[in-house]
């Protein structure tokens, strides 16, 4: 099963947190990780209705709570207001370069930025938790 370990994860969450592990989660669950871009909760739902129209907003939105507590997920509030939701777990680090005309998302990853983030908290004295890097700007395609 392609989703065996994330499915092991919130299972076991759930049962942290004595919540009930329903069918609805689940499916919830695969299709979010069956889906590789960086949804809203609008568009996890009308992808979701499309096979369950008896699942609600609500169950998506809290479903998608759970997944960004369990660490399957993280939200990504971007500056126009937007909430997007992206896959986590086993995932490598990256940061986002942000297309202001068409909303696309593009990963990057670059060694050379992550040496000088730590050079920089080594040089304060920092002790970083966590960071994500956004640019925003005009993607080639739109650029045309």
């Amino acid at each position: 099963m392609p989703w065996e370990k994330e499915e092991k994860i919130f299972e076991e969450y759930l049962r942290t947190k004595n919540l009930k592990h329903s069918e609805q989660r689940k499916e919830i669950l695969y299709i979010f990780l069956n889906i590789d871009k960086h949804l809203t909760a609008n568009e996890l739902y009308r992808t979701v209705q499309r096979k369950y129209p008896t699942v609600g907003y609500a169950t998506i939105y809290r479903t998608l709570k759970l997944l960004c507590e369990c660490g399957l997920c993280r939200e990504l509030k971007l500056e126009d207001g937007t909430t997007r939701y992206e896959h986590l777990y086993g995932h490598q680090h990256h940061d986002h370069l942000i297309c202001t005309k068409c909303g696309r998302f593009i990963e990057v990853v670059d060694p050379e930025i992550e040496r000088l983030q730590e050079k920089l908290v080594k040089q304060h004295g920092f002790y970083p938790e966590r960071h994500r890097m956004e640019l925003y700007g005009v993607c080639k395609r739109c650029k045309k």
